[in-house]
């Protein structure tokens, strides 16, 4: 719930980046507001003859921006633009891909992972070939590009 709650306070903020469970959660909490509002639209006789009620769909409108926004910032994680959520197929495989590794240009990484060059304990992703590396070497084993 506080995923959902983080994305409506950045109700239209399109700069950053969210984590996939930020998005996966306001997408989960969104469609479970919705059925609650259409159950409770066609018990208290608001659907108008209709097959949504009109609870439901001004929900919808109202949350249209922050789902919009959220989707911009899952795409910023993955260091594309936003333009991409408008692609289909490929939007989807970015919203599932994890986020780049440490900061990008469109901000620092939400989850605050980082990789020390003096101390590799942690995965790292390859800055040439983006290959990530659970090695302790500073060494890439697909493409042996050097950190050093």
């Amino acid at each position: 719930m506080n995923y959902y709650l983080e994305a409506l306070k950045k109700y239209a903020v399109f700069e950053g980046r969210a984590r996939r469970k930020e998005y996966w959660m306001f997408l989960l909490f969104s469609v479970l507001i919705e059925v609650a509002l259409e159950i409770v639209g066609e018990i208290l006789g608001f659907s108008g003859g209709s097959r949504r009620s009109v609870i439901s769909s001004l929900y919808s409108l109202a949350v249209l921006i922050p789902s919009i926004a959220v989707a911009v910032r899952r795409m910023h994680d993955v260091d594309k633009s936003g333009w991409y959520i408008l692609i289909p197929i490929y939007n989807l495989v970015l919203i599932l891909t994890d986020g780049t590794f440490g900061d990008n240009q469109y901000g620092p990484d939400p989850k605050n992972r980082t990789f020390d060059i003096e101390n590799p304990s942690t995965t790292w992703k390859c800055p040439k070939c983006d290959h990530v590396n659970t090695n302790t070497s500073k060494v890439c084993v697909f493409c042996s590009y050097s950190l050093k």
